[in-house]
């Protein structure tokens, strides 16, 4: 029964951010781009139903995207798009579809449905989501194994950041966050940046966050943008490629501490309801 659930242990990543403007997308990118580049298949969806930009990133105009996965006729395999063959591929989205916006669970379920089958050809299924505490990014972030929270030395992206920990633990009872600290100077930036996060956390909430690892600010990075091609594929030897690739590393080893869970779980769990 558990090989048929999730047969190749495949693991959901959500990507999400308390703000927009910390490069979340560009992190999601990047380190699916590096598990693919360490040898595992990775699927990048992006799920930022608002403001889809992956395929910006990417430089690419696909001819279907998530919204058409409600038309019945329309099948998975139609809608990705290939980014590396052998086994890096992106499922689009739509920015500013009103249907996609306010999707109810009976839609999130249609869709979900029709994508599962799809999960576990993946070692990773990597989910940008979209910033802030809409009700998709709620429900998808819980349905997902490992939730990896985006975050910059700025105070209102702790104090945003802050703010999602919090409605995704009094709502749903999480409690297991991974923190990315952006846009760094230091290693020193990073320790002061998650520290405050987590003191918040543990004064408030009773529990701390870990910290998955900082990125440095790179020059590389937004010229990587300019080009529309992976920072992973432009520098793969500039700082943050490098503070990247340590990042997709701790990742990696989180699949490789719950193998044998993973294989009793589906790729993304059911939809969550959150407490009365």
């Amino acid at each position: 029964m558990s090989q048929a659930i999730n047969p190749n242990t495949s693991m959901s990543v959500a990507i999400l951010s308390g703000k927009g403007g910390v490069g979340k997308s560009n992190l999601a990118l990047n380190l699916s781009y590096a598990l693919f580049r360490a040898g595992h298949r990775a699927l990048l969806m992006d799920f930022d139903v608002g403001l889809a930009n992956v395929d910006v990133l990417l430089g690419l105009s696909p001819e279907k995207n998530l919204q058409d996965l409600f038309r019945p006729e329309v099948t998975a395999a139609e809608v990705m798009v290939p980014v590396e063959q052998g086994g890096f591929d992106f499922l689009p989205a739509a920015s500013g579809v009103p249907e996609l916006l306010e999707m109810d669970d009976d839609m999130r379920e249609i869709l979900f449905q029709k994508l599962n089958a799809s999960f576990s050809a993946y070692d990773y299924l990597m989910l940008d989501l979209g910033a802030g505490i809409s009700q998709t990014v709620l429900t998808v972030a819980v349905m997902s194994h490992v939730r990896v929270l985006v975050v910059t030395p700025e105070p209102t992206s702790l104090t945003d950041s802050y703010a999602v920990i919090k409605v995704l633990h009094t709502q749903y009872g999480i409690t297991d966050f991974h923190i990315l600290v952006n846009q760094v100077e230091s290693a020193a930036d990073t320790k002061t940046t998650y520290s405050r996060l987590s003191a918040a956390c543990q004064h408030f909430l009773g529990f701390a966050p870990e910290l998955l690892g900082g990125v440095r600010s790179d020059p590389a990075l937004p010229d990587a943008v300019r080009r529309q091609i992976p920072l992973m594929r432009h520098a793969p030897r500039s700082p943050a490629a490098q503070d990247i690739l340590s990042a997709a590393v701790k990742l990696h080893r989180i699949r490789q501490s719950r193998q044998e869970a993973l294989r009793d779980m589906p790729v993304l769990g059911k939809i969550p309801q959150p407490r009365k």
